[in-house]
């Protein structure tokens, strides 16, 4: 009885743990949980916490170059001072461009 009640509380943690990372959800890849995990922190609301006149609303995004998910995908590769960047290794191309892509659509 003890081992079942173990093995029970060890599934609920695990779906608990799989729900809150979108894994469960079939979220993990999408441009939006991409974002919340490798940009929010400093862009909050599409906000610039570093630099603001740098957010990422769509007129900020084109004076500053980046209006187009190329150009999204190439601020994230070779940034700025003040951002991190973010190569291949850490973010794969597909996600870079899921990313631009809730950027254009979301800001």
């Amino acid at each position: 009885m003890k081992n079942m009640f173990m093995l029970l509380l060890v599934l609920l943690v695990a779906v608990c743990v799989s729900g809150t990372t979108g894994i469960a959800s079939g979220e993990g890849n999408s441009g939006e949980a991409l974002f919340n995990q490798h940009c929010a922190a400093c862009h909050p609301a599409g906000g610039n916490t570093v630099n603001p006149q740098k957010t990422l609303h769509k007129k900020d995004l084109a004076a500053n170059g980046a209006n187009t998910s190329s150009g999204i995908v190439s601020k994230m590769r070779n940034p700025g001072p003040g951002m991190t960047k973010f190569d291949e290794k850490s973010i794969p191309n597909k996600d870079a461009a899921a990313i631009a892509g809730y950027i254009l659509k979301t800001f």
